[in-house]
Order: structure tokens, then sequence, then C-alpha cells
């Protein structure tokens, strides 16, 4: 089924958030969100990227019905978040990133509880969680104390709890957080397999590069309240032409240099991160021995060099100028 086919789960048009200014008369209210358009379609892992403080975190609580909009439209899963926000809450899942369970409760206890909270019986919550903790590998657990499970038992495990009501579309913040790489790999693949078989929409903040290049299907990238790049990994990869050259420098004047002749042989500006310089070429073989040769004629010898093809942070640090954890 074509996108333009599939049911659009996530639709927002001018969606803004507005805090006002406590304390003295002169501060001013605070934009956090100024005006942001998502479509998201039935089928899909979309990621949701944004260094601290670009509207993220605040986009993703009026979603989820947690903090009310000051402005603009967005209708989830068919319902009008401003003015049915309980019609909402009753389609959607949402895993926090600190997780929902207690430590001393049961696995099994616990899914029952949140199947009751949603209106189920007790049979039919057990049912469902049991189904569920087979789908995600969970079949042992029932019986153990949340608080004995690995890191990645009890991410999963929340997971479970946000599917238990069999949501179409559920809401995961920083889903691996905190895992080893292997549990976080684990994982991925059982988000895919929400997708694939159970047919869930996935909407994710994720801190890391690789994992939104490796699971979505499209992102979303947002700085200073607005989205500022939208589409799949490759394409967002494919509009940066050429190769990129990263050097690092040994001081502060070395590094000016650097930006300076990056600007002069690169194909976008420079991205400096500290000492650390990003430079975009059409092509790195022929380049480099360029930039090599100029810095030795200014007696500057860079102390890290790299080149790559173009990856999706590259993309990230292009359209932000800042580095996804900064």
């Amino acid at each position: 089924m074509e996108r333009s086919e599939k049911q659009n789960l996530i639709r927002t048009r001018g969606l803004k958030r507005t805090f006002k200014a406590r304390g003295r008369a002169r501060e001013k209210d605070v934009e956090a969100v100024k005006g942001v358009d998502l479509d998201v379609f039935q089928g899909e892992i979309v990621g949701f990227l944004g260094p601290n403080g670009a509207g993220k975190s605040t986009t993703l609580k009026m979603l989820c019905t947690l903090l009310e909009p000051s402005g603009g439209t967005a209708t989830i899963v068919g319902a009008d978040l401003r003015k049915n926000p309980d019609e909402v809450k009753r389609h959607i899942g949402y895993i926090s990133q600190n997780g929902s369970t207690s430590s001393a409760a049961r696995a099994g206890d616990e899914l029952i509880w949140h199947g009751e909270l949603h209106g189920m019986s007790r049979a039919q919550a057990r049912e469902k969680s049991r189904n569920l903790l087979k789908a995600l590998d969970l079949e042992d657990v029932w019986e153990q104390t949340c608080g004995t499970l690995s890191g990645g038992q009890r991410r999963r495990l929340d997971i479970v709890m946000g599917l238990i009501h069999e949501p179409a579309l559920v809401f995961m913040d920083e889903p691996t957080t905190g895992l080893d790489p292997q549990a976080r790999t684990n994982l991925w693949g059982h988000i895919r397999r929400l997708r694939d078989e159970l047919g869930t929409t996935v909407f994710l903040t994720t801190h890391y590069m690789d994992e939104a290049d490796a699971l979505c299907d499209r992102v979303f990238i947002i700085d200073h309240g607005e989205i500022v790049g939208e589409g799949s990994p490759k394409e967002l990869k494919r509009a940066i032409s050429g190769d990129t050259i990263r050097l690092t420098m040994r001081n502060g004047a070395d590094t000016r240099a650097a930006v300076e002749l990056g600007s002069s042989l690169g194909t976008a500006t420079p991205v400096q991160l500290g000492n650390v310089v990003t430079i975009q070429v059409p092509e790195g073989a022929s380049a480099l021995p360029e930039i090599i040769s100029a810095l030795n004629k200014k007696n500057i010898e860079a102390i890290g060099i790299e080149m790559a093809q173009p990856t999706l942070n590259d993309v990230f640090l292009g359209l932000t100028g800042r580095s996804l954890r900064d």
C-alpha cells in the first residue's frame, strides 16, 4: 500500500507551545515549539531527533496529551488532540524513558494491573499480556519481580505495558538508553517486529544516530522549535553531496585556520565542534591531499584526519551546527 493510501496517524499543522515567563516583568515568553508540521503514516517507524533544548520533548509531550498546545492543530489516530484528548489516549501507547514498572512487583501482576486500568477484565489482561510477552521473547518472566530483570528485559516489559490495550500508535522516548550494545541491537529487532507482525506504528525519540539510521523509515529533525529536516535516512544523506573530511586540530588558532581553509574548498560551511572541523567536499580522495598541502604551507599539522561518506550525524551537524548530544 502506498503512503498516500495509508491512514495518517499523526497530522499536525503549526503546532506551537509557548511557556509564559515567570518572575521579572522584563522576561520574555519562551517559544519552545514554533509551528511544527508532522505527518506520520500507518506502519511507519519514525524517528524524532533534536539537540537538547530544541523542542523535541515538548513536542512529544503535546502529541501524548501530557502538555496542552498553545496553538496549531493536531489529529492523532483520527482524534482531535486539543478537542478530544481522552479519545487520543485510547488509541496511543507511551513508553517513557524512565520506565513504568515497580522493582518489587511481579511482572505478571504489573501487566494485569495495567490492563485493568484500561478497562479489561483480569482474564482479558492476562491473555493479552501472555501473548505480548511471547511476541517479545519474555515468556519466562511472569513470576519474576521486575527488579531482577536485565535492562533489556525490563525495557521490553515496558513496551508490553504500552501495548497491552492494542494501540495503533506507540510513542517511545529514548527506548534503548542505558542498554549495552547487544541489548540495544536486540531491542531494535523487537521494535521492527511490532511494526511487521503486530502492525503497530512507532514514533520514537533517540540520541543514537546509528539507531535512527538502522531502525527508522523516516526521521524528523527539530532545532530551535522548528522542523529543519525530514526524510528517510538515505534521502537525507543523499542531500549531502560528496564526502566528509574531519580534521582534529591542536589548538584554537589551527582550528580557525582549518575552518577558513574548509570555507574555500568545501561545498558547504564547515562545522566546528571544539577543535574538530568537519568539511564537506565533492570528492574526498582528491580534496584530502589538497587540504593537507594547504595546511603544511601554513606550518599547521592536523593531529587527526578522517574521511568518510556522509552519515546521518553529518546531516544533523549540517542542519543544526551541533552534535545531537550537545
